[in-house]
């Protein structure tokens, strides 16, 4: 493939873990023609235009996810597409307006986008394993959870989880347009996102880690949680992987709150960590998640360890909090 056919689109370039897709792309001499809400803020674009190659190689374009026909322009003369930006917030007003039209919509605004354009070769689209896991089957020791599993909207809107819902109903609404317009689609279920950060702003799944230090309890859950730099690199793998089809559940093993506050203690014993759970009745569920698809192309996964400690010196790096 010549350096000029390597083009490629990626929504929402300024997020965790777009931020991250980018550098590797141009790291393996893509031109990226990435979109974000605003171009000319310099906490979305100032540490994209700093990557190597982004020079030469990123072009920024101006777009919304509820904008028909916003992404005509930045898919157009691209093989293959990277829908990544999505609504995550933990705490919304109005669910509807705020993630599950931006998220639906959104990702048929794309699609549309992409069935215009010839020589487009195969769509990957940053889901979660929230439009995995919930689908009302009891989550007991020795299950093991994998890409056959989807997760019941009814169940998600009932128990409130709103990003769940917007991630659930959008993949279905991909998978359908997918279909019918013969696209060749890929669908990313990554857990909960670690790692460090390129972009200065604060992503939810790393507050979730932010928060933890200086609080009085930890919360009682248990969260499967993956290295940002593994997800970026499946992304890329499954596009340029000939035999790589359908969904890839991208996780680490799960682990209770208290779990994740010891393996920052062992690692950083000074750091003012909770010792006690939020809730007395603290369970750590032990199902397990299917790494065999995962694997299949070529993903190797960073010990949570390393993830955890990168988190913590770029959230100090970066001036989140100090010793």
């Amino acid at each position: 493939m010549s350096e000029a056919e390597k083009v490629v689109c990626l929504t929402g370039a300024s997020g965790f873990i777009a931020s991250w897709m980018v550098k590797f792309l141009l790291q393996r001499g893509y031109t990226v023609k990435a979109s974000v809400r605003d171009p000319n803020d310099p906490k979305k674009t100032d540490h994209l235009l700093a990557l190597d190659g982004a020079n030469e190689r990123l072009h920024l374009f101006k777009a919304e996810l509820l904008d028909e026909g916003g992404y005509d322009s930045v898919v157009d003369g691209c093989i293959g597409v990277f829908h990544v930006a999505s609504p995550c917030y933990f705490n919304v007003k109005d669910p509807q307006a705020e993630m599950i039209d931006p998220a639906v919509k959104g990702t048929l605004n794309v699609l549309r986008s992409c069935a215009k354009v010839p020589s487009i070769k195969r769509v990957i689209i940053t889901s979660s394993l929230g439009s995995v896991v919930f689908t009302g089957k009891p989550l007991a020791d020795n299950v093991i959870v994998d890409e056959t599993w989807f997760s019941d909207p009814v169940i998600c809107e009932k128990s409130e989880l709103w990003y769940m819902l917007s991630k659930t109903l959008a993949e279905k609404a991909a998978w359908k347009f997918a279909e019918e317009n013969g696209i060749d689609m890929i669908t990313i279920h990554p857990g909960m996102v670690c790692g460090p950060l390129l972009q200065p702003t604060l992503n939810a799944s790393l507050e979730l880690i932010l928060n933890l230090i200086g609080a009085e309890n930890f919360p009682n859950d248990t969260l499967s949680w993956i290295d940002v730099r593994d997800v970026a690199n499946a992304h890329i793998l499954a596009f340029e992987n000939p035999s790589a089809c359908g969904r890839y559940c991208l996780a680490g093993k799960l682990l209770h709150s208290s779990e994740v506050v010891q393996i920052l203690q062992e690692l950083y014993p000074t750091l003012n960590l909770p010792q006690k759970c939020a809730d007395e009745k603290q369970s750590k569920p032990s199902f397990q998640i299917s790494l065999d698809r995962a694997k299949s192309l070529g993903v190797n996964f960073t010990p949570l360890e390393v993830s955890l400690k990168d988190t913590v010196e770029s959230l100090k790096e970066k001036n989140f909090f100090s010793v």
